[in-house]
């Protein structure tokens, strides 16, 4: 389980479409209204509901943290009432569609959210989704654990890398990975109950992507679980992105992309100020992707060497 059903950006990228996402899986269907009903259903469905939730490099397993991912709100169609007969009736129905039309070229882009361009009155912007309208939220129901083969490795889906020995800890299920299934972490606290309720933690995780079903590119997917843990995982803090790497990999010959980045943030109480994020993408198949985390705080540094050794011995099974 990976977030409540509805439409969502499409995460291929088409401008202006929406996919549906049932919970596990991403629709073959478009639709241009966010407010569409699933897909073979006739009841319009609603967009998401907001819920709190925390990424595993943030804090240990069923802490909430601040931050409300919010999927945008669908607008509202009005119909409009046909002419009944006769020319003065034609006359005015067509001036109430020429009303109309003219009213929905400046109304209806403020509606899907499209902005004024500076400089060039009247041009929209492209339709970029933000990173909190593409995440989904977060379920509120505990992981459940799949079972893993007694080999000495942690496997989620197709892919596998070696158990981490001591500081870290044992493999554990957790279910809060955008678009993710099938996910196992593992985890050293760094700074335990840094604000009374929490602990702050490096960790290492691996995850099948059920958004990578023939959707997006290795490097697409990377950008969207970049900007969703940087846009919806800390909090309040204003966290700045600093990528020291950013390019194309293969792993077990098949295509990836990998992203290092260098996050900084003032969290209260927290002692560290910054983390160094690693997002692995890499296409498993033709039809499903793996990524593979990790986030180490700056005042725990020697875990990063151990966290990149882990992203090289990663196999694809």
């Amino acid at each position: 389980m990976s977030g409540q059903a509805g439409w969502y950006p499409d995460p291929g990228g088409q401008r202006g479409m929406f996919r549906y996402w049932n919970g596990s899986a991403w629709s073959h269907e478009l639709s241009p209204d966010p407010g569409a009903p699933p897909p073979g259903r006739g009841a319009p469905a609603g967009p998401p509901p907001a819920q709190r939730g925390a990424f595993p490099g943030q804090q240990q397993p069923g802490q909430p943290q601040p931050g409300q991912p919010m999927p945008g709100r669908a607008p509202t169609a009005y119909p409009v009432q046909r002419p009944r007969s006769g020319v003065l009736w034609w006359v005015l129905g067509g001036g109430l569609i020429l009303v109309l039309i003219i009213a929905g070229a400046f109304i209806l882009p403020g509606l899907f959210g499209f902005r004024e361009q500076p400089g060039l009155p009247g041009g929209p912007e492209p339709d970029i989704p933000t990173p909190t309208s593409v995440c989904p939220p977060f379920p509120s129901e505990a992981p459940t654990q799949a079972p893993q083969p007694n080999d000495g490795r942690v496997h989620a889906g197709n892919m596998s890398y070696p158990t981490l020995g001591s500081p870290w800890s044992s493999p554990a299920p957790d279910n809060r990975v955008p678009f993710g299934r099938d996910t196992q972490y593992q985890s050293v606290t760094i700074e335990a109950n840094y604000d009374g309720m929490s602990s702050w933690v490096a960790s290492v995780l691996i995850a099948e992507l059920a958004a990578g079903d023939g959707f997006f590119s290795p490097e697409q997917g990377s950008e969207i679980v970049v900007n969703c843990i940087v846009g919806s995982f800390y909090g309040d803090a204003e966290v700045t992105r600093d990528d020291q790497v950013n390019e194309a990999r293969t792993v077990d010959g098949r295509d990836a992309w990998l992203v290092e980045s260098q996050l900084s943030f003032d969290i209260p109480n927290l002692k560290t100020k910054g983390e160094r994020l690693i997002v692995l993408i890499v296409k498993t198949t033709d039809t499903t992707s793996a990524l593979y985390y990790a986030s180490i705080p700056d005042t725990s540094p020697e875990l990063l060497e151990p966290a990149r050794q882990t992203m090289e011995q990663l196999r694809v099974d």
